[in-house]
């Protein structure tokens, strides 16, 4: 049972860590400058993705 535990408080610790390193070591994004998460009828063009790329007909 120790085991378990032991592991599951390790693996819990290296996360934290990690999100705590991450977030150190990185800017603070700017809310007003991100792009829409949907943009559902907003009227703006998809963009940035093969994807999203339209067929060109010559």
């Amino acid at each position: 049972m120790a085991t378990r535990r032991t592991t599951a408080s390790v693996t819990i610790a290296a996360l934290l860590a990690l999100v705590a390193w991450d977030l150190a070591a990185s800017e603070p994004p700017n809310i007003y400058q991100a792009p829409p998460l949907l943009a559902l009828g907003s009227g703006q063009a998809a963009s940035g993705a093969h994807c999203s790329a339209l067929p060109s007909h010559h």
